[in-house]
């Protein structure tokens, strides 16, 4: 019997997400009973040339509810999806974008948009009966990515406060191994190692949950050099020299006062200009074993992204930079202004949009880097390995992790890990 792809149904719910407050889960089910489920969420820090989450505002939720977004695909997309053959995403991307009619998806929103789009996605793999990877990639997805695991996030590290600024985090990349499953071990191992250290170095009170089991309290650190000697540490006293390197997710944004042009508690107390900043990442990375820094300068700064990357022997990824926007990947890549572009679907609205602009990055010379912060879970994965990526942010461990693993048994002997060769800068 023929399989039918067609869409039979299309609906949406509020759901819980892994940052405390809700997403839009979106529904997608085929004729021959194929479906596929898909979550979006606001991040941390929000790049302000990110295309609009649509929000319900009010006291619910903080303002964080996603009622309207549901009501949206309940009632406007649906209709118009049933009967559509789940395999032609580009064709079901094209309707979605043309129902929102704007450039930044203000009117039904980019979680709405994006939700629906990555549910379609999954439910076309779904209806064909192949994996999500390869229903995006063919048999040419074949690359595990470097994995690495968060070891920092400002917000926990600091508990807010001048000093925290905005939402640093810092994580460990694990390039010098033969395959993931190993890269994998490495960076939990890294980050437990370092976890364990610092709890006792500082005399911390450690907390179940969140990204990270303890917490530094505003004051206890005066400089992230203090931390950094612990990491750095940790990497050497596990044997990793040269096998685990560092990331850090500056999120340069969230520090940058534009009326005084100064970055305001960045790294430590104080005021610093552009310039002073980048003697600032000079020394960190000649003295730790930095191999990425994300968002080094604030969004607008590609000229200044563009001398950092010329001064500096690490690689250089555009998150709020870039907001997976082709236009503004465009900007980069005639400024030369990162060797890398961070790829989350849901900033730019639907998947052929996110999947367009890898593409682009790809055939003019940059890497890209694959983040689940906007609630893409484990898809995540399946995305990274479909487009053959070298690296993803953090991903060792949890539903990434286990997915990734997954992942590798089934390719087994096709399976392909770049390790230090998927890094433009890692000699």
């Amino acid at each position: 019997m023929k399989r039918d792809n067609r869409i039979v149904k299309v609906s949406a719910q509020e759901v819980f997400t892994f940052r405390g407050y809700p997403g839009i889960e979106a529904l997608v089910v085929t004729e021959n009973g194929s479906l596929g489920k898909a979550v979006a969420t606001s991040g941390l820090s929000m790049g302000q040339y990110e295309a609009k989450f649509l929000l319900d505002g009010g006291t619910r939720w903080n303002g964080l509810g996603v009622k309207k977004a549901v009501n949206n695909v309940n009632k406007i997309i649906s209709p118009a999806l049933i009967g559509m053959d789940s395999t032609k995403q580009l064709e079901i991307d094209n309707i979605l974008l043309a129902l929102d009619g704007t450039e930044d998806k203000s009117n039904l929103g980019a979680n709405t948009l994006g939700s629906v789009s990555a549910a379609v996605l999954k439910a076309g793999a779904a209806s064909l009966g192949i994996p999500l990877y390869q229903h995006i990639g063919g048999t040419t997805a074949t690359t595990l990515p470097v994995p690495g695991a968060l070891v920092m996030l400002g917000s926990r590290r600091y508990g807010g406060g001048e000093y925290a600024g905005g939402k640093p985090s810092y994580s460990v990349m694990a390039y010098g191994f033969e395959n993931f499953h190993e890269a994998s071990y490495a960076a939990w191992e890294t980050s437990n190692k370092f976890e364990r250290s610092i709890v006792q170095k500082m005399n911390l009170t450690t907390s179940p949950g969140g990204f990270t089991n303890f917490i530094i309290p505003r004051g206890v650190i005066k400089d992230d050099r203090e931390f950094l000697e612990v990491l750095t540490s940790a990497i050497c006293d596990l044997g990793y020299d040269n096998k685990v390197g560092i990331q850090l997710d500056v999120a340069a944004g969230t520090y940058y006062d534009r009326k005084k042009q100064k970055y305001i508690g960045l790294f430590s107390e104080g005021e610093k200009d552009k310039y002073e900043l980048i003697e600032v990442y000079k020394k960190l990375t000649e003295d730790y074993p930095f191999i990425i820094l994300e968002d080094p300068l604030e969004e607008d700064d590609f000229d200044g992204h563009s001398y950092l990357k010329k001064e500096l022997e690490v690689e250089i990824v555009g998150d709020d930079l870039f907001t997976t926007n082709l236009e503004r990947v465009k900007i980069g890549i005639e400024k030369d202004a990162a060797d890398s572009v961070l790829l989350k679907v849901y900033q730019i609205g639907s998947i052929s949009q996110a999947f367009e602009m890898v593409q682009f990055a790809k055939n003019h010379g940059m890497n890209f880097q694959p983040c689940s912060s906007r609630g893409e879970g484990a898809d995540i994965a399946d995305y990274s390995v479909g487009l053959n990526a070298g690296y993803i942010r953090e991903g060792a461990t949890g539903p990434e992790g286990n997915r990734l693993l997954e992942i590798e048994n089934e390719l087994g002997s096709r399976a392909i890990f770049l390790g230090k060769e998927a890094f433009k800068r890692l000699k």
